[in-house]
């Protein structure tokens, strides 16, 4: 069942919201983020709070859930 989350540009402040499926991974949300504001998707990561999410990571498995915001955020260690 699809759910929405919104996820805010950490750099401008900009969001744009994302229709999902709980079997999307976190590449998937990165990839439609950076897509949206024309960055390069291997330089970032998303974070929710203080925990940097990556990869092949389901959404149900990382915990993420309606209406929940995440950030793209540049990569710490540097994409």
């Amino acid at each position: 069942m699809p759910f929405r989350i919104r996820v805010k540009n950490a750099e401008t402040g900009a969001s744009v919201e994302m229709e999902l499926e709980n079997d999307n991974t976190v590449d998937e949300v990165i990839e439609s983020a950076a897509t949206f504001w024309r960055k390069d998707m291997g330089a970032y990561v998303v974070r929710r709070g203080k925990k940097v999410l990556r990869g092949s990571t389901s959404l149900t498995e990382a915990g993420i859930r309606e209406d929940d915001v995440l950030e793209l955020v540049p990569d710490p260690e540097g994409g």
